[in-house]
């Protein structure tokens, strides 16, 4: 099972747009990323976003560039300040789900899977980016989640 979480790509100020949509930037980074994606074969399920416009977009874009037939679906509770015990509680069922949302959700969500605590910062997610969550299973039966892969828009 992998998870695959992707922050919004980069949106427009609140002045210029009050929904936030995405940039043409934004657009072009998340395009270029989805592009890489594809290329690489990457197999989503599913996929759910936050239901703000930046991220609906950002979802639109990866499902279109990577012909996924993978409908989108909005998720509750995986907003910027949303709890993510527990949206972390219903994850286990999933297979090969793109989650699209925001920060801090995303690095809290990351660091509550991988680390039993929100409070650490175990990766700096870049719009547009994905991180590729894995688990392994453990003699005890236990599951471990850990970061199998990224791919960004900058790399320094």
């Amino acid at each position: 099972m992998a998870l695959f979480l992707v922050q919004h790509g980069i949106s427009a100020q609140k002045d210029i747009d009050p929904e936030k949509g995405l940039t043409d930037q934004g657009q072009a980074e998340t395009k270029r990323i989805a592009e890489v994606a594809k290329g690489y074969g990457v197999k989503v399920a599913k996929i759910g976003h936050s239901g703000k416009k930046r991220a609906e977009q950002t979802a639109t874009i990866f499902r279109d560039i990577m012909s996924l037939k993978a409908p989108l679906e909005t998720i509750p509770g995986i907003n910027p300040k949303d709890d993510v015990r527990a949206f972390a509680r219903t994850i286990f069922s999933e297979s090969n789900a793109m989650v699209v949302g925001h920060l801090p959700f995303l690095q809290r969500l990351v660091s509550r899977l991988i680390t039993g605590s929100e409070d650490y910062k175990v990766y700096q997610f870049q719009n547009s980016g994905i991180v590729c969550l894995d688990t392994s299973e453990e003699p005890d039966g236990k599951v471990d989640w850990f970061i199998k892969w990224t791919l960004n828009p900058r790399i320094s």
